[in-house]
């Protein structure tokens, strides 16, 4: 250390997005926020990342309403608030709040019907999970910004079984749709039934339009005498 430092201290630059807190006899002393400052002595400095970054919950088997195990992955968004609390409070702040995070998923989870998790895709509600783990973080100095859901998966039958519905599904709308056209189609032939019994002379002109070009018809006309129509 030059004559200069002894005096004035050392040279430092908290760099953007932290900041750094001076100890002194195991006490702070001085927060120091992003840009150049001098430190009396470098060993009493603690830098705390002020960022926001992201928490993973890796995934769990939680048991559903039905009993049946599933497997639940969520991510947290956070950022530090109180450097001095995250510093001093808890060996590890981030732990704080993932186990929080975590039993209130668990708790959460195991009211959820299997049904409403195969319908829809939000059914595990974050808000219970988003106020435990906020209650925790408030305690160590760290502000839970939001809860993320990110994947449900379910056990390989359960998802063969709901694959095998939709089809089954989509099979019955199919062959509806088929039974409809059938009936429509049986009702126009019905009408048209109708109208050639109702009409003699029609149901001969479409014999006639049904005839292959160039064919000979012979018709039955007044007293039975025959007519050929080219």
């Amino acid at each position: 250390m030059s004559f200069l430092d002894s005096i004035f201290g050392t040279p430092l630059t908290v760099p953007v997005g932290h900041v750094v807190l001076e100890y002194r006899a195991g006490a702070p002393v001085r927060l120091m926020e992003p840009g150049r400052h001098r430190v009396r002595d470098m060993r009493g400095l603690v830098s705390v990342r002020m960022r926001e970054y992201l928490l993973s919950v890796a995934p769990q088997e939680i048991p559903t309403a039905e009993s049946v195990a599933i497997r639940v992955s969520m991510t947290l968004r956070v950022a530090v608030t109180d450097p001095i609390a995250y510093t001093e409070r808890a060996v590890d702040p981030d732990a704080v709040v993932y186990l929080a995070a975590q039993i209130a998923l668990r708790d959460t989870v195991v009211g959820v019907p299997v049904e409403e998790l195969l319908r829809r895709g939000d059914a595990v509600d974050t808000a219970p999970i988003l106020e435990a783990a906020r209650e925790a973080g408030s305690g160590v100095g760290l502000e839970v910004r939001s809860v993320v859901v990110k994947d449900i998966v379910l056990p390989s039958e359960i998802r063969s079984a709901a694959v095998d519905l939709v089809t089954a599904k989509a099979r019955g709308a199919a062959r509806l749709e088929e039974a409809r056209a059938e009936t429509a189609a049986l009702r126009a032939l019905a009408n048209a039934g109708r109208m050639l019994d109702a009409s003699p002379a029609l149901a001969s002109l479409r014999m006639i339009q049904a005839a292959p070009v160039g064919a000979k018809v012979v018709m039955a006309v007044g007293d039975g005498a025959a007519q050929a129509a080219e």
